[in-house]
């Protein structure tokens, strides 16, 4: 790991772009971990609570791994309307988590996302990149089953 963030921050080192050397841990490791964050801040001379500073102020950064799925609720308008809001509240109920976290078995991150581009199809989720659409909470069950 350590490996990886080195080599990224050597093809960097001229840019001076954290938000870039940060997407690109991301990018590669799937989160950005803690020894990462103590490479960069080495290498870099910016301090670890600066570098985290940014990594929670922006939501696409994960601090933790992800599951083996990424499970998103769209909650745009449409979706909203159609029920998307009671799919994701049952999904954290469900697994015990909250939005952006990872059920304790690995298999599973929650997120919300405000549009997946879909209305048509309304409520939708999308499985890592596959969209299901007109879900239900049945619908979603059975989806999660195969899943698992």
């Amino acid at each position: 790991m350590i490996e990886v963030v080195s080599e990224i921050l050597e093809n960097y080192k001229d840019s001076g772009s954290l938000i870039k050397i940060l997407q690109e841990i991301q990018n590669n490791l799937g989160y950005v971990p803690k020894e990462a964050v103590d490479e960069v801040s080495m290498k870099t001379g910016i301090s670890p609570s600066q570098i985290y500073g940014i990594l929670t102020f922006y939501s696409q950064f994960r601090l933790t791994p992800p599951g083996k799925y990424t499970l998103k609720v769209c909650l745009g308008t449409a979706c909203h309307i159609m029920g998307g809001h009671e799919i994701f509240e049952h999904l954290k109920r469900k697994f015990g988590i909250m939005d952006n976290e990872t059920t304790e078995d690995g298999l599973f991150t929650l997120t919300k996302v405000r549009c997946l581009g879909c209305c048509g199809m309304a409520p939708v989720i999308m499985v890592d990149d596959k969209i299901y659409g007109r879900i239900d909470i049945s619908k979603t069950e059975r989806l999660i089953d195969d899943f698992k």
